[in-house]
């Protein structure tokens, strides 16, 4: 009895775009079958098509746009917090779902539930996470366009910018000095740094010795200390934003404090180390004035308010929008205006104005310096 032999045959548009003709044999037909479609899809997934598919699910997808993310060279924190909201909140909630089951209507449900659960900020950060896991999956047409974009947009009511008075900012700043396990801690200082300059946390911890120059009274903001991962605490060589390389000036009053302070060896030769020597954690630093100001009264203020506090004062002592935007590091005045009131080198008639937390002493040695 002779053996038969099946065959199955199509046309296929190969990934350079040239259509082929494949056949596959088999003992059946089915099998035949079988042995052509697994042919396919191997030569589908050699041309690096279709490793996103409708089929894929969101929770698939995901590694694979964190990747592209990499290859972008994000920022560690933006990357770290983009993890942590897909393991918290967006895989939990839509991993398992196929990304052609991603719907306009699945993702106002599930932002909407965020909001509701999480509040407006951590909805956001999820809508951010998923558009740009949907924008992935449309880029590779296993979508015909990325739902979240047609999805409502999540509102929610920004309070009134929140800052110290100038009689507020003199009182807090003797209560801290006198306070010796907030001295010890290093506290008052690095209050006083981003009282005077309005740096950021981060920034402020990774301010080096040689970014400093007393002597002309000038800080060069240069990047800010994050923890990436699998590498613990580094200072980032950058800013939060291309806006945040900056010269800015000191006034004289800080520059006194820091001039009275013993350089402490470490190996980023930063002006605030921790007490082992290292590089702080912002969070640990954010806990050690928080113990220092609760006592206080002031369980309101954090230390983004002595930013805005910066910024208020600078307002209200005339300088311009665009001259504050360059102080805090902003590229769209917009910012300032809306988050911060209540270029590259910033202008020395911000320290002149900063200098007034520090009293009249500051005052006097401002107009001896012309």
């Amino acid at each position: 009895m002779t053996a038969r032999s099946w065959r199955a045959v199509t046309n296929f548009r190969d990934f350079d775009g040239v259509t082929r003709r494949v056949e596959r044999f088999g003992s059946t037909g089915a099998k035949a079958e079988r042995r052509l479609v697994e042919d396919l899809t191997r030569r589908t997934r050699a041309g690096g098509v279709g490793e996103i598919t409708g089929d894929t699910r969101v929770r698939d997808v995901a590694p694979l746009w964190l990747k592209e993310l990499e290859r972008k060279r994000r920022a560690s924190n933006t990357m770290a917090t983009y993890e942590d909201t897909l393991r918290i909140h967006v895989i939990p909630a839509v991993g398992m779902l196929r990304v052609r089951e991603v719907t306009v209507g699945v993702v106002d449900r599930f932002l909407g539930k965020m909001q509701d659960l999480t509040g407006p900020a951590a909805a956001k950060h999820c809508r951010t996470v998923l558009s740009g896991v949907m924008a992935l999956a449309a880029r590779h047409d296993a979508v015909a366009s990325n739902p979240v974009r047609d999805a409502a947009t999540i509102t929610s009511t920004r309070s009134a910018a929140r800052a110290l008075t100038l009689e507020e900012v003199r009182w807090m700043r003797s209560l801290l000095w006198a306070d010796s396990r907030a001295v010890e801690r290093d506290i008052p200082a690095i209050a006083d740094f981003m009282l005077a300059t309005g740096l950021r946390i981060g920034e402020t911890l990774a301010v080096t010795w040689d970014a400093l120059d007393l002597t002309t009274r000038k800080v060069e903001v240069r990047g800010t200390v994050v923890r990436k991962k699998g590498v613990g605490l580094v200072i980032q060589p950058a800013p939060k934003t291309a806006s945040g390389w900056r010269t800015i000036h000191l006034p004289v009053w800080l520059v006194e404090v820091l001039r009275s302070r013993e350089s402490v060896a470490n190996d980023w030769n930063v002006v605030f180390p921790s007490q082992q020597g290292k590089l702080r954690e912002r969070s640990n630093t954010n806990a050690d004035l928080r113990e220092a100001l609760d006592p206080l009264g002031l369980q309101w203020v954090t230390s983004h308010t002595f930013r805005k506090t910066a910024a208020t004062l600078l307002d209200a002592g005339g300088l311009t929008v665009r001259e504050i935007a360059d102080q805090l590091g902003h590229k769209r005045i917009s910012v300032t205006q809306d988050t911060y009131f209540g270029r590259r080198a910033a202008p020395s008639r911000a320290a002149d104005v900063l200098g007034r937390i520090g009293g009249s002493q500051d005052t006097q040695e401002e107009k001896k310096g012309g």
